[in-house]
């Protein structure tokens, strides 16, 4: 596997979704997070996946945003949550911590299932193709994507 990082030239409209995604991403891991304690003190045993499936059977009522940007937005945060507390459990990390608004760094993901490439675009599943500032360098399959805000 090859990794590199690109930089994108975005408009105000695409800055927004970035930020919407981002904020869903960190929405997701919070809640996951509380409900996970939640479950812990309760002497309840959990994971990732089942805490995807609850969020998910209650997010078309409570979130209906999350419907405005990527799937994978809403759904890795799960997947990442269920890896830090298999490493927390461990003794590999510390325990996962809620992710507070620029305070933590902003993120979210997109599965390889959702990204095309062409010539020096990129196209986002729910916005549509976003300039990249050089080619991609490397020739292969987009196994994902993760979408990093830079200060």
């Amino acid at each position: 596997m090859l990794a590199h990082k690109i930089e994108l030239k975005v408009n105000n409209k695409e800055i927004t979704y970035f930020k919407k995604a981002c904020g869903i991403s960190r929405l997701a891991w919070n809640w996951g997070l509380i409900k996970w304690q939640e479950y812990y003190k309760k002497g309840i045993k959990t994971s990732g996946m089942e805490l995807k499936k609850e969020f998910n059977s209650i997010k078309k009522k409570e979130f209906p945003f999350v419907y405005e940007v990527t799937k994978y937005a809403a759904q890795q945060p799960f997947i990442q949550l269920n890896e830090a507390y298999k490493r927390f459990f461990k003794g590999i990390s510390e325990k996962p911590k809620l992710k507070k608004k620029n305070k933590s760094v902003d993120s979210f993901y997109i599965g390889g299932d959702q990204i095309k490439v062409k010539d020096k675009k990129v196209k986002i599943p729910n916005l549509g193709w976003i300039k990249m500032r050089e080619n991609i360098r490397f020739e292969g399959k987009i196994s994902n994507a993760t979408n990093i805000k830079n200060s």
